[in-house]
């Protein structure tokens, strides 16, 4: 859904949202919120106890990445208490991503895309349970003290048009053409692997337009529009997720996915509205009840989050993670680079039950940073919804790597 990866998570500490139908003068007219049931909740948690983490291995430099914080062999695969329904999914999902893991560099210093090969090649045509071949080809590391935070995201599906209609009237924008990206490491090797977006504006590159700027109107008239959503509340939450499904008049279905975004920071609206007093439910649905309660002021603190989401449409399988395969519901992770390669399975033991088991992370996000930090993907529909909004679980990780890589480690 990526998003050169903006999989965002619906927790307290990461949460944004937008504002209700007042939009400043000379932007998107309001529309009318469609009815919604009041009952709408988080699901319930799923209490477990989760497994101790291990003894955290010695710092072995500067811990900016996953080989540098300390590594620590874990126990084996086989003994791990596992979902085999999940296994399967994420051993399916492990078989989508290959190509591209065989290829990529991974910035985590942990594996070396050759090492992924005997597993990849083996995974092609394996017959037996998802465990006994994790088991027989990988072997499990602690990154760090091993401590997991594990939040949600989902696809939503709101109401939306392909043109703009009374009562659909909120803009999907696609890329602009003037949004440069900037990779900083090509003017100086001390900021390799840095990149920013901006725009010219004479001989300067200045920040690109933030969401302010572009909800009071200034790319409108620019042909940029691919389609329209109905609630501008809807329209926020979905550009947290970073793709959906705009549910048409006739019927149909149109789905987007993540496209770029405008390059400002990420500001998550939830800690920010509980800190003053706003709400105590820091829940996706606490802070949508807030926002639909006080439009105005709902308005006003949307604004505070300056990023800003652009689309396209997405004609094939999808949503699409940031290793361009499909993400799966209950398989896939958004996850930090730095710390966790792109394709590796992650075994999760938390305090509450339904992140337990094994994942693969397939996807990156804006508000997903640091190690052991974990964006779980529930699909879509009203359960991925619920379980999703309200996904704040802590517990341990483990990382399953290529049993090449441990050697190389010293594990």
């Amino acid at each position: 859904m990526k998003r050169a990866a903006f999989f965002l998570a619906l927790s307290l500490t990461t949460l944004s949202a937008c504002s209700g139908s007042i939009i400043p003068n000379g932007g998107m007219a309001p529309s009318t919120p469609p009815e919604r049931p009041v009952n709408e909740r988080p699901a319930k948690p799923v209490p477990s106890t989760a497994e101790p983490t291990l003894p955290s291995a010695a710092v072995a430099g500067d811990g900016t990445i996953a080989a540098t914080l300390g590594v620590v062999r874990g126990p084996e695969i086989g003994a791990l208490v596992v979902d085999r329904r999940k296994a399967k999914l994420a051993m399916d999902s492990f078989r989508t991503s290959c190509p591209g893991l065989v290829r990529r560099t991974d910035t985590s210093g942990l594996t070396q895309g050759n090492d992924w090969v005997a597993a990849c090649d083996a995974v092609k045509t394996w017959t037996g349970d998802a465990i006994s071949f994790f088991a027989a080809y990988m072997d499990a590391v602690q990154v760090g003290d091993g401590k997991a935070f594990a939040t949600g995201y989902y696809e939503p599906e709101i109401e939306g048009c392909r043109t703009k209609q009374a009562g659909c009237d909120v803009p999907v924008y696609k890329r602009p053409p003037d949004l440069i990206d900037v990779d900083l490491g090509a003017f100086s090797d001390d900021l390799k692997g840095k990149n920013i977006r901006g725009k010219v504006i004479g001989t300067k590159l200045v920040q690109y337009d933030d969401r302010a700027l572009i909800e009071g109107g200034s790319l409108a008239g620019r042909g940029l529009e691919i389609a329209y959503a109905k609630d501008v509340v809807d329209f926020f939450f979905l550009q947290i997720q970073g793709s959906g499904r705009l549910k048409l008049p006739d019927g149909g279905v149109m789905r987007i996915g993540y496209e770029t975004q405008n390059g400002r920071g990420y500001t998550g609206i939830g800690r920010l509205m509980k800190d003053r007093g706003l709400i105590t439910d820091g829940s996706m649905q606490g802070i949508v009840a807030y926002l639909r309660a006080n439009p105005e002021e709902g308005r006003k603190i949307m604004q505070e989050n300056k990023s800003f989401v652009f689309f396209r449409e997405l004609t094939g399988a999808g949503p699409l993670g940031a290793m361009g395969y499909p993400v799966v519901g209950e398989a896939s992770v958004a996850v930090d680079i730095k710390f966790i390669p792109l394709g590796a399975p992650i075994w999760l033991s938390m305090d509450r039950a339904e992140p337990n088991g094994i994942w693969i992370a397939q996807d990156t996000g804006g508000a997903i940073k640091g190690a052991n930090r974990i964006d779980t993907f529930w699909g879509a529909g009203d359960r991925a919804k619920a379980v999703a909004g309200g996904m704040a679980a802590r517990g341990a990780a483990l990382i399953f790597l290529p049993k090449s890589s441990l050697a190389r480690l010293g594990l």
